[in-house]
């Protein structure tokens, strides 16, 4: 049993885990915040800002054939080394990034190398969310399987934090000519260095012991078993991810542009009011996953945030709309506090929604479709909204929408809180 597992290893498995997320979102985060500087070094022209939401989106079309791939050579041949590779893709694709050179350096090949490191980073980022997802939760114990899950989430937004709080030092350190011409770049010159600490740990670490566990067994092909088999939780899956990494992209991507491009929000303002929201976030994650390992993640947790959502997207909006500082990190406080307590426990729900043997599949693929579909084309869809309807109100209803399929996918999904623990291996 993990019972049997020292404390030290599992504690090492979670980071081990979390510093893939750290990388793949870190990038994530900068490419939103930087984005009006990315479409000035590499989309010139009056649709700029849609043309690099564009670039951002188009990534996430490799991502679900990443997840496949490395879902199923992590259920047949192991998480760890399907992790290590992972990483390896994303952080070196992240570092390119921050290398290339302009559009008026060497005009179109500006643009067309950028998309295809952006391709590269969603085909290795494929194989993340699954692979570290099912690693924490199969290292943990079984009354603290939520918490350990919610490092998955927690290590999302910390990551997003760490880049808010370089932008915003950034911002502050240099004139905007300087930022949008090199300082840009910085930050994403240090996934290198990140992901070669990543690949040693994780290479470090034995598989988990469930998946030892069911090694020995010839399970056939993950996918095909996941397809066949449990194909209705992964829609019930996709359904709970969707009002979450809309939230995030939203967030992270939208927003931010938005801000600067449209309201003319200074970007240190811009920075410093998501920094309190996502300060906000994490410091009530934690409580929420301990809480949701006591009384069950399901009612409390991943029916009332959607719900939540729905009830105050309007008047949030609203709040982003008015232009003030105060009002907008308010703002980013609500967000962040109503989407705490789902964040905190839907890794392990969706995890433990896969049997072992077919789990890195199941999430990667739920995950991925989720993530590419509705994540990943936010903010190319909001801005799009905002642009035809000529209504800036119209992300929080498209917002609503996605809220409302999320409750429905929660009602649906069992709670497994209290399932009987799986078999596991006994570690030599």
């Amino acid at each position: 049993m993990t019972s049997s597992v020292p404390q030290p290893v599992r504690r090492k498995a979670v980071l081990a885990a979390s510093i893939g997320n750290f990388i793949e979102w870190f990038e994530f985060g900068l490419y939103g915040f930087f984005a009006a500087a990315i479409a000035a070094n590499f989309f010139p022209g009056s649709n700029s800002l849609i043309a690099t939401f564009a670039a951002f989106g188009v990534s996430f079309v490799l991502r679900p054939l990443g997840a496949l791939i490395f879902g199923h050579y992590g259920d047949r041949m192991g998480r760890r080394t399907t992790l290590s590779i992972s990483i390896i893709g994303m952080s070196v694709a992240t570092f390119v990034i921050g290398l290339l050179p302009t559009y008026d350096g060497i005009g179109l090949a500006a643009p067309i190398l950028l998309v295809i490191a952006r391709v590269v980073q969603g085909f290795s980022a494929g194989g993340e969310f699954g692979g570290a997802t099912a690693f924490m939760v199969e290292y943990a114990p079984r009354d603290r399987r939520t918490f350990y899950g919610s490092w998955q989430m927690f290590t999302q937004y910390a990551a997003t934090l760490v880049a808010t709080v370089i932008g915003a030092l950034l911002s502050l350190a240099l004139t905007p000519e300087a930022l949008t011409e090199w300082g840009w770049r910085i930050p994403f010159l240090i996934t290198l260095p990140l992901g070669a600490i990543g690949l040693y740990l994780r290479l470090k670490l034995d598989e988990t012991p469930e998946f030892q566990a069911e090694s020995a067994e010839d399970s056939g092909a993950p996918l095909l078993i996941t397809l066949r088999e449990h194909w209705p939780n992964v829609l019930k899956v996709i359904g709970l991810i969707i009002s979450g990494t809309t939230c995030t992209y939203m967030v992270q991507a939208f927003w931010p542009a938005f801000l600067v491009k449209n309201l003319h929000i200074p970007q240190v303002d811009m920075f410093s009011a998501m920094l309190v929201g996502i300060a906000a976030l994490l410091l009530t994650c934690p409580a929420w996953a301990l809480l949701a390992d006591r009384i069950g993640r399901r009612k409390p947790f991943l029916i009332a945030t959607p719900l939540a959502l729905m009830a105050l997207a309007v008047p949030m909006y609203r709040l982003i709309l008015s232009g003030e500082f105060a009002l907008i990190t308010l703002a980013y406080v609500l967000l962040g506090l109503l989407m705490a307590p789902s964040l905190a426990a839907i890794s392990t729900a969706i995890a433990e929604a896969f049997p072992t043997k077919v789990r890195y599949s199941g999430l990667s693929l739920a995950y991925s479709a989720a993530v590419s579909i509705f994540g990943g084309s936010t903010p190319l869809i909001l801005s799009t909204l905002v642009e035809s309807t000529g209504n800036p109100m119209a992300p929080a209803y498209y917002l609503i929408g996605v809220a409302a399929v999320s409750v429905l996918s929660a009602v649906l999904l069992a709670d497994t809180a209290r399932a009987p623990a799986p078999v596991e291996a006994v570690p030599a």
